[in-house]
């Protein structure tokens, strides 16, 4: 299995290393992530500024491609100059932090999934659902136990996996569930402070709104101890409004 990995924390971070760890025992693993942290910059490319590519060591050997860009941009890249034949799969993450609910919007883990699945490749994303927790290995193994039954399908290559961790040991996870997107946001404002230059600058903090309406959602489950995860697709079209509007008594004149 050739496996593209990939993540939004930056290629440094703790959680890109436990996947790559879990998938380089099974399958030609290649990294390419971005060089510095890219959180929540969602599915933005970069298109005025050129992108530069670095190699990357850690543990005194050869890792992956570091990228001064988004991570879409590193798996557009990837599937353009840096692998010579189409990956099996994208692995997003670990991330550092849920992303679940209306948050996945803004998540470059998620999007970069997303790319994956755009180029017609199964695609994961995966997170863990704490800043503070530290231990990426369940996460990373669960991600490669799904990653093998991804590898049984053959019909659902657009669509996004994300999958969620609990921070919890692993006798404590009650097991994991598919689960529907939930509710849960935040209620955004902006801290306003002032640096030492007498500069007035916004610092965006936010309040956690809970609005569940299923117990199979992700934020539901997830604080109930189960990994969760839920199939996501890129084709923003509301089908079923759509599907209203074309039955309707719409003539489609315009005077």
């Amino acid at each position: 299995m050739k496996v593209l990995i990939t993540n939004d924390d930056g290629i440094y971070s703790k959680g890109i290393y436990a996947l790559y760890e879990a998938f380089a025992e099974i399958a030609d693993v290649t990294v390419v992530a971005p060089i510095t942290e890219q959180s929540a910059v969602g599915h933005a490319i970069t298109v005025t500024l050129p992108l530069r590519m670095y190699e990357v060591y850690r543990k005194d050997r050869f890792f992956g491609y570091g990228v001064n860009g988004t991570p879409a941009d590193c798996v557009k890249l990837a599937f353009s100059d840096i692998l010579t034949t189409k990956p099996d799969l994208v692995v997003s993450g670990v991330n550092k932090g849920a992303n679940l609910a209306s948050n996945v919007i803004y998540s470059g883990t998620v999007s970069a999934a997303t790319e994956g699945a755009m180029m017609g490749v199964n695609a994961m994303a995966v997170s863990l659902a704490s800043i503070e927790f530290d231990d990426y290995s369940i996460a990373a193994e669960f991600a490669l136990f799904f990653a093998k039954k991804l590898s049984k399908s053959k019909d659902m290559k657009e669509t996004v996996w994300n999958i969620n961790i609990p921070p919890l040991k692993r006798n404590e996870i009650k097991g994991w569930r598919y689960a529907i997107q939930g509710k849960t946001k935040y209620l955004d404002t902006f801290e306003k402070r002032v640096d030492p230059r007498g500069n007035t600058y916004y610092w965006l903090t936010g309040e956690k709104i809970i609005e569940r309406t299923s117990e199979e959602s992700d934020d539901y489950l997830l604080e109930r101890g189960f990994i969760t995860v839920t199939p996501i697709k890129y084709d923003l079209t509301d089908c079923e409004l759509y599907k209203k509007l074309k039955e309707g008594e719409e003539n489609y004149e315009f005077n």
